[in-house]
């Protein structure tokens, strides 16, 4: 088990653009098994590879549903519908909290950890993760979205 820093706002690193994977390798499989461990320990639904200051992109998370852990490599949101207005999180941004507006329902590809494309559908919470994750990617923090910023205690939690 390999826990890993993560990295707070306003560090930079949260704001860069993350270069796509080329290759999947036994340094990505690593990544992944760390970023997971990092997530769980920290008691988040999801993690984005800049949250542990590697530009790659990739992402986990786990909302707890039947889907369990998922690992996506190079994630693209190919579909969004609906909305939704709620309260989101961040392990980058402890202690606060704020209402952004995503959409009820997603698709996004990408690659699993052994490079095969998959797709996966989300909605309500699994839906505001994906695309919390994916904004990580492209250097949005979700305090670029709130329309509403209030501290909260601390108990873990990224979405």
């Amino acid at each position: 088990m390999a826990i890993k820093l993560i990295v707070k706002d306003p560090d930079p690193v949260l704001r860069e653009i993350c270069k796509p994977v080329k290759k999947i390798t036994p340094n990505i499989h690593k990544l992944l098994k760390d970023m997971a461990d990092t997530m769980y320990d920290a008691q988040g639904v999801g993690l984005a590879a800049p949250q542990i200051g590697i530009l790659k992109r990739v992402i986990v998370m786990d909302v707890g549903n039947e889907q369990g852990l998922i690992e996506l490599i190079n994630p693209e949101v190919i579909e969004e519908e609906g909305e939704q207005f709620g309260s989101e999180g961040c392990l980058s941004i402890p202690g606060m909290n704020g209402d952004v507006r995503r959409a009820m329902r997603v698709v996004v590809k990408g690659l699993d950890r052994d490079g095969k494309e998959i797709v996966v559908e989300g909605t309500e919470l699994l839906a505001r993760c994906i695309l919390h994750e994916v904004d990580h990617l492209n250097g949005v923090l979700y305090t670029d979205l709130a329309e509403k910023m209030y501290r909260n205690e601390p108990q873990g939690g990224e979405v």
